[in-house]
């Protein structure tokens, strides 16, 4: 069976003033890389550029159609991918958000790598002033789920990933992991994924995924230093996470 790692970069600001090239050396191995805290569409470009620099192999982005957020601070979410090894089969679009429960509506959209097909939905959340902000909507992860889940009967693989400003382990994520799809985190939450002035700091990055429906991950998942032991370098001119993975098998599908 053929392999990929599938893969999340938190990028903390995309935007020219960051260093694209370590970026990009970074991930250059990696077939699908979701981002959040895009700041605009130059910064998807200037990735793309140095990664094909980088990587010799051709490559593509997909943004979102616009950015979410409050009026003082929006973003965009964004993908970045090898052309020819991923076929991009469309957006999903934005999670409705009911009620207006969440500070940045997540965002969805389909790919296809050899067999396997998934629906790849980013989520950043609320960090704000209280730990209760972020478990309000930490509550919401079982809708956006099941919306996204039910919005097309054929596609079963949801991988949800992205910054929830919480362990993955956290309580405040129950509802979603009561599910009765079997639905776990695959980072080990003992595994730090942001970086402080003077080390690696919270558990807040991770992916949700179904082993119900996505019986092609590996177990293999972690986070990879980028810092080089510089985190205040690393945290100004690269991004404050690091970036997290999975692996899963491509050969098959059970959708």
């Amino acid at each position: 069976m053929k392999q990929i790692l599938e893969f999340l970069i938190l990028l903390g600001l995309v935007k020219a003033k960051k260093n694209f090239e370590i970026m990009a050396s970074g991930i250059k191995k990696f077939e699908i890389i979701g981002l959040v805290e895009v700041m605009d569409e130059k910064g998807l470009e200037k990735l793309v550029d140095n990664l094909e620099k980088v990587s010799n192999k051709k490559w593509a982005y997909h943004i979102s159609p616009y950015a979410v957020g409050t009026d003082g601070y929006k973003e965009y979410y964004g993908y970045v991918y090898q052309k020819d090894k991923v076929k991009f089969l469309g957006s999903e679009g934005f999670y409705p958000d009911p009620g207006n429960k969440l500070i940045r509506e997540p965002y969805a959209a389909n790919f296809k790598i050899d067999n396997f097909d998934f629906t790849f939905v980013l989520i950043h959340s609320i960090f704000g002033k209280k730990e209760s902000q972020r478990r309000a909507e930490a509550f919401q992860f079982d809708d956006i789920y099941k919306y996204f889940q039910e919005k097309d009967s054929k596609e079963n693989d949801i991988i949800i990933a992205g910054d929830f400003n919480l362990p993955a382990n956290d309580e405040s994520f129950q509802q979603l992991m009561d599910i009765p799809d079997n639905i776990i985190y695959a980072i080990d939450p003992t595994i730090k994924t942001t970086i402080g002035s003077k080390g690696f700091a919270n558990s807040y990055d991770n992916f949700f995924i179904s082993l119900k429906y996505t019986k092609e991950f590996t177990g293999v998942s972690g986070a990879i230093d980028i810092t080089n032991g510089n985190y205040i370098d690393t945290r100004k001119n690269v991004s404050d996470h690091l970036p997290i993975f999975m692996k899963v098998l491509t050969g098959e599908d059970d959708d």
